[in-house]
């Protein structure tokens, strides 16, 4: 289930991907771990990189919507889920760089502008890399006052002006989709500018990294209709199904990230002896990382699921609307947690500048506070949950979907409205027809969830109180969590023993949330009372643990190191 460099033979995907994932590891490998810690130390453009993906035509294949670019180029989110963990497997920035471009395009592809379209690929054929000009000083990706305008000239051009903050790649991209309003109708468009244009003034970048997160303005920046992308509502559509869809490589990036530090952790603990034992002897340490391992596991499970949705969503069926903002929250949180616990085994050795520990428990914090990911998404997630606990609706059961096919879909989402209309299928027979002990213990925390809802639910301050719906939003979020790693776990044919392990920690998280919701200011005496109940001790097992100790974390132990040297 986890990335192994020299082992993981991706054999879900098709030949030519799967070649692309190998001379990917290669070049990383090659590169040595070495000069990719002297170049995160120095803040290091990647170059060398993006001369390797130019080489390859990586970002072509990957990036470019079947019937734009060269044969076999389409975007597949099962191999583009699998190129991002392995980006973020070896580096933040690597992971970035591909990220912030596919931001940047979401736009293009969107758009029914065709000459832009077709510029696009032969940009992307060449080697170009792009980016996603939303975000703004002030109030950060608070599209709603965007200070970015467009103004109308005579001829029937326009002129840009306005300034943009924390863009990625804002230093070579060769087309940045930026998001502004008509100066004289302050209605919303998108456009496309050039970031080496004389009119697009590069200020600086706002972070000490790899990447480029630049700040730059615009001064009179000329716009004709062949650079106008969206206008009016679809505009604003675009700016949110664009977010939609490549923002839930959040995850893979976070899921990358823990598993090259849990085979350094795992390491390093098996061979460092302390008052006559190994590190891993000790009862405290085997804990650790087994709860790390089983999140780090579980995180993998949701995502991969996540990924069926999308790839099967439809007009009818938009579920992954709710599946991916958690990809995007969840999992991104799940990774701070794994590291965190990974790190006090790791102690003092995590901050040594030779061990890419070092870049993932700096790295892993960014992900999900990106533009309030955390907060943002949870508000999202939570116009799911009247139709999701009470208003399930009918749909076909959803395959693991790896079919090597460009995903129409996502580019064709439509209007963002009516969010709080989509239904799910029924999660109660996803749980029932599980039958083992801390699933069946969480069964009983999600009833009393549900009952509380029903009478003891949120007020009319409540909801308004982002406090009090954030804890709320994470009980709800454990569920469809829960949902989507059973889902999966019975297609992966995942045993008994580690099903029982994740839930063992889910449980422990309902409990904990449970206790947290029920000492908010405003919770009332009957939402106290539903939280007390909905505290429970997971059932142990520690032979189960054992099993689990011996066959998935300890297995760990020297099994991959990166190569240290650079190759000829």
């Amino acid at each position: 289930m986890l990335l192994h460099p020299s082992k993981t033979d991706f054999s879900h995907l098709d030949s030519e991907s799967q070649e692309i994932m190998r001379l990917t590891i290669s070049f990383f490998e090659n590169k040595g771990k070495e000069k990719l810690m002297h170049d995160d130390r120095h803040f290091v453009w990647y170059a060398d990189f993006l001369g390797f993906v130019k080489e390859n035509k990586i970002f072509a294949k990957l990036m470019t919507p079947a019937g734009y670019g060269a044969e076999g180029s389409r975007w597949d989110t099962s191999r583009i889920a699998a190129f991002t963990e392995v980006c973020g497997f070896y580096g933040l920035c690597y992971w970035y760089t591909y990220q912030v471009s596919s931001l940047g395009l979401g736009p293009i592809w969107m758009s029914d502008n065709e000459e832009i379209k077709r510029k696009t690929a032969t940009l992307l054929e060449e080697g170009n890399i792009f980016a996603f000009g939303l975000s703004e000083k002030e109030h950060g990706a608070d599209i709603y006052s965007s200070g970015v305008y467009l103004t109308p000239n005579e001829d029937g051009t326009y002129t840009a002006n306005g300034s943009k903050y924390y863009i990625g790649n804002g230093n070579k991209a060769a087309i940045v989709s930026v998001f502004g309003k008509m100066a004289d109708t302050e209605e919303y468009v998108f456009f496309a500018v050039d970031s080496q244009h004389a009119n697009y003034k590069l200020v600086k970048n706002v972070v000490n990294s790899q990447s480029y997160v630049s700040e730059f303005a615009l001064e009179n920046y000329p716009i004709t209709e062949a650079e106008i992308l969206h206008k009016g509502r679809d505009a604003w559509d675009a700016a949110l199904n664009t977010v939609n869809v490549n923002k839930y490589n959040l995850g893979w990036g976070s899921i990358g990230i823990c598993t090259h530090a849990m085979y350094e952790t795992i390491t390093h603990a098996a061979n460092r002896n302390l008052y006559g034992k190994f590190v891993t002897d000790f009862p405290h340490v085997k804990a650790l990382l087994t709860t790390a391992y089983t999140r780090l596991f579980a995180m993998k499970l949701f995502a991969l699921r996540a990924t069926d949705y999308m790839r099967t969503a439809s007009a009818e069926d938009r579920r992954y609307l709710l599946f991916v903002p958690v990809v995007k929250m969840k999992v991104t949180m799940e990774g701070e947690h794994v590291i965190n616990d990974m790190w006090d085994v790791m102690a003092a050795k995590g901050f040594e500048k030779d061990m890419y520990f070092n870049m993932a428990a700096r790295d892993i914090r960014a992900l999900p506070k990106l533009e309030g990911t955390v907060h943002v998404n949870m508000a999202l997630i939570i116009k799911f949950m009247p139709n999701y606990f009470f208003n399930p609706g009918e749909f076909p059961e959803i395959p693991t979907f790896h079919d090597a096919v460009n995903d129409d879909f996502l580019f064709n989402q439509g209007p963002t409205k009516g969010l709080g209309g989509i239904q799910f299928h029924n999660y109660y027979h996803v749980y029932k027809s599980v039958d083992l002990p801390n699933v069946n213990v969480f069964k009983e925390q999600i009833k009393l969830l549900r009952e509380a809802l029903m009478t003891a639910g949120p007020d009319e301050a409540q909801q308004k109180d982002i406090d009090f719906l954030l804890t709320v939003g994470e009980l709800f979020t454990l569920v469809v969590y829960g949902q989507l790693i059973l889902e999966n776990a019975k297609l992966y044919n995942i045993d008994d023993d580690m099903v029982d392990q994740m839930f063992e920690v889910f449980v422990s998280d309902f409990s904990r949330f449970s206790l947290e919701l029920g000492n908010k200011p405003s919770s009332s005496e009957k939402q106290q009372e539903y939280a007390l109940k909905m505290i429970r001790k997971p059932i142990y097992n520690t032979e189960r643990s054992a099993r689990i100790w011996d066959k998935h974390v300890y297995a760990m132990k020297e099994s991959y190191a990166m190569n240290p040297v650079a190759k000829d």
